[in-house]
């Protein structure tokens, strides 16, 4: 019996350190994969967001401007905390069922459902209060005094008023859909298409 107990132990052990090993290569392998999916590169093999909205960013101050401050897909589209991060891979499936359904696989098909993309984006901004907006500019870091009349008169009231960056700037970074009517959206609702 007394021989028992040792082999047990180093058994036990054994059982440890391959779970903890084991753990590390998983943890480490759902790492690099998250990683990997949150690059503009990734973003971009679609033909889809490479054909449609990735050429329409290049023409934007958020992809090239004086001081060389680039925003790529993942900066705007994926939330940086680990929680949000997982909770947006997780709704990011259902962009995969449909590229590999190709329900937007071509310009027209893409155009026709521009709207209703551009809805979803502009609903869940709302919903975070443009969090990933924030990662970047924030009202707290803005200087009033250096930007032009019209724009700190703008962020003072949207301040005040409790409004989130995607109630005054769709359209910053892609084409507005055709059907946006911009006299029918009111700050704070879902009120977008033109009757």
């Amino acid at each position: 019996m007394s021989e028992e107990k040792p082999r047990s132990a180093r058994k036990g052990w054994t059982l440890l350190l391959v779970g903890i090993v084991a753990g590390i290569v998983l943890w480490g392998g759902f790492n690099t994969a998250m990683e990997a999916t949150n690059t503009e590169v990734f973003c971009v093999t679609c033909h889809e967001m490479e054909a449609n909205v990735y050429k329409e960013l290049q023409d934007t101050v958020h992809y090239q401007n004086r001081t060389g401050v680039r925003a790529t897909c993942p900066d705007c589209h994926v939330p940086k905390d680990w929680i949000h991060k997982i909770a947006r891979k997780i709704q990011a499936s259902n962009e995969l069922y449909h590229h590999f359904n190709g329900t937007i696989d071509t310009k027209q098909k893409f155009e026709e459902k521009r709207m209703e993309l551009a809805q979803n984006v502009w609903t869940a901004m709302k919903n975070t209060d443009s969090r990933e907006c924030r990662n970047c500019h924030n009202f707290d870091s803005m200087d009033y005094d250096k930007q032009d009349a019209r724009s700190s008169t703008r962020h003072d009231d949207a301040e005040e008023q409790g409004l989130t960056c995607i109630d005054c700037h769709k359209g910053i970074a892609h084409k507005l859909p055709k059907e946006y009517d911009p006299e029918k959206d009111v700050a704070g609702q879902n009120v977008y298409y033109r009757k």
